[in-house]
């Protein structure tokens, strides 16, 4: 038997017997800097900003530290002008006797809160920013043990740093393996808020690892067996569905874009139960296309590398329900995965093709490129039909005019449920990875219904290429509230305005951790 054969085959068996015999690969592997001392240590603290006439001032963690070396950290900070303004520190050494060096950032003006222009808890994400950019210089310079100050927000002190310190190292050899440090909270007693923020920050790189991986390195049937490993010792139920599965509920959409690719089709079914079991779950649906060159509609050749992105909205929902499976939440949350290439072939679909959904509808297949609403399409039909959810929430890296419209800065959702947006909005603003409302109107709905020889079509007609998209999905969720988040500008490759603790030019796992904080609300309704 040959390999992708006895892959296909040890993906039949149930996943209790492959949890058992796996691995778990999902947990952050740290390395030793060879040039770097024995277990160096260093310390993050931060530095609130000149306001006036007040000079710039120390976080309580960082005074201790200063009265420690008879202010002589103070001192140098005068020195070298730091005035405390956001992201901007230096890294001393030699100054304290515990800790081989102190980065000191600055974290912006004291006592800021929430900023209803920016839709943004700007002190939760100043102390992320400030935590990432000391933990990183640390590192760069080869420090093996970070403490990090919590300055009043320790979990997303976590997330900042926990972030920052991450790199794709899966393609690597041993020589060349960066040094990841190891974190913990500095004089902190939130060591509860400091877990879950290294839980939050811990699932975001693990869709980080999962998105940035080369197609040939995470097909269909690769990301189901890493989804295994990620997932089922932390007791979530997975099934994966192979090729004769999918073509006895009759996937039509589905199997014509994953005819095109030699690569067999996968559909993941994630469960995860925190409450009653007869509880009607939220249900997520994540675009898993692990290629997309788009089909016989070729995309250009410049760039191409980027789609092996087009599956981290799946990266994104394995990353989730592994986070909120380790904060036991109490909530049940499915997630329906469908993974395939969309690859050019002499098998592959063409343009103009008609296809039957599972509710009996008929699709027009248009545009290869837009193969994406044709894969989500049964998913999101057969999760409603098996889970009868309370909640449908599809994530996917769809068309480009959200990515025009905002760049990195925000995902974009549609939703016919102002509670739901409201939600997502709250989410958004206390992750710092936020989303923003478009229209989904009667107007968008007819440039993708009003034909005549059949009853939808995958682009539609004229511009607003994501309104066009949403309205699609829309038709398919006709009766149950529901959210759709576009990723296309935040879950591929960052390039413009860049989040100062994520890496440049590499994935981002966005907004992993927009999706577990909604959870927890959609979970604990009553906690502020």
């Amino acid at each position: 038997m040959n390999k992708m054969g006895r892959l296909q085959s040890s993906l039949r068996m149930s996943s209790r017997v492959l949890c058992k015999a796996r691995v778990q690969r999902s947990d952050p592997v740290r390395f030793a800097c060879a040039d770097s001392k024995p277990n160096s240590k260093g310390v993050v603290v931060g530095l609130y900003q000149k306001e006036g006439n007040k000079d710039p001032r120390l976080t309580p963690a960082g005074q201790v530290i200063d009265n420690k070396v008879q202010g002589k950290l103070m001192k140098v900070i005068c020195e070298t002008k730091l005035d405390g303004r956001l992201g901007r520190g230096k890294v001393f050494h030699n100054l304290d006797p515990d800790f081989a060096a102190v980065a000191v950032v600055g974290v912006g003006l004291e006592g800021i809160g929430f900023n209803e222009l920016e839709m943004l808890d700007e002190g939760m994400e100043f102390v992320r920013v400030a935590a990432g950019v000391g933990a990183r210089a640390l590192q760069e310079q080869g420090v093996t043990q970070v403490a990090v100050d919590g300055m009043d927000y320790a979990e997303q002190a976590a997330e900042g740093s926990q972030l920052a310190v991450w790199r794709f190292t899966d393609n690597l050899s041993k020589k060349n393996m960066p040094s990841i440090p190891q974190l913990t909270l500095h004089d902190s007693p939130d060591q509860e808020g400091w877990t879950r923020g290294i839980f939050k920050a811990e699932a975001q790189n693990l869709a980080r690892r999962l998105s940035d991986a080369p197609a040939n390195c995470m097909t269909p049937t690769m990301f189901a067996q890493n989804a295994v490993d990620a997932l089922c010792p932390c007791g979530i139920t997975v099934e994966v569905r192979t090729m004769d599965w999918i073509e006895a509920q009759r996937m039509n959409a589905f199997l014509m874009i994953a005819k095109g690719s030699c690569e067999p089709p996968v559909l993941l079914e994630l469960s995860y139960c925190g409450t009653a079991p007869d509880d009607k779950p939220i249900l997520f649906v994540g675009k898993g296309i692990t290629f997309n060159s788009g089909a016989l509609n070729l995309r250009p050749c410049k760039g191409m590398e980027e789609y092996r992105g087009s599956m981290s909205a799946a990266a994104c929902c394995v990353a989730m329900m592994r986070c909120i499976a380790a904060l036991s939440l109490p909530i049940n949350v499915t997630c329906i995965i469908p993974l395939c290439e969309n690859m050019p072939s002499g098998m592959s679909a063409k343009p103009g093709d008609v296809v039957t959904l599972l509710n009996g509808k008929s699709m027009a297949v248009r545009d290869l490129d837009k193969a994406g609403v044709v894969v989500l399409s049964d998913a999101i039909l057969y999760g409603q039909k098996t889970y009868l959810p309370r909640l449908v929430v599809d994530i996917a890296t769809l068309n480009t005019g959200v990515k025009k419209a905002f760049g990195g800065g925000a995902t974009g959702i549609f939703s016919n449920s102002h509670y739901i947006w409201k939600q997502f909005q709250r989410a958004g603003s206390l992750s710092g990875d936020r989303v923003w409302r478009l229209p989904l109107w009667q107007y968008y709905k007819k440039q993708v219904t009003d034909e005549r020889s059949f009853d939808l079509s995958n682009n539609g007609r004229g511009l607003a290429s994501s309104c066009l998209a949403a309205a699609i999905l829309h038709e398919l969720v006709p009766c149950v509230d529901w959210a759709h988040l576009d990723t296309r500008g935040t879950g591929l490759i960052s390039k413009y305005g860049l989040v100062p603790y994520l890496t440049k030019k590499r994935m981002t796992g966005r907004p992993t951790r927009t999706l577990v904080q909604f959870v927890y609300q959609m979970a604990c309704p009553d906690l502020k």
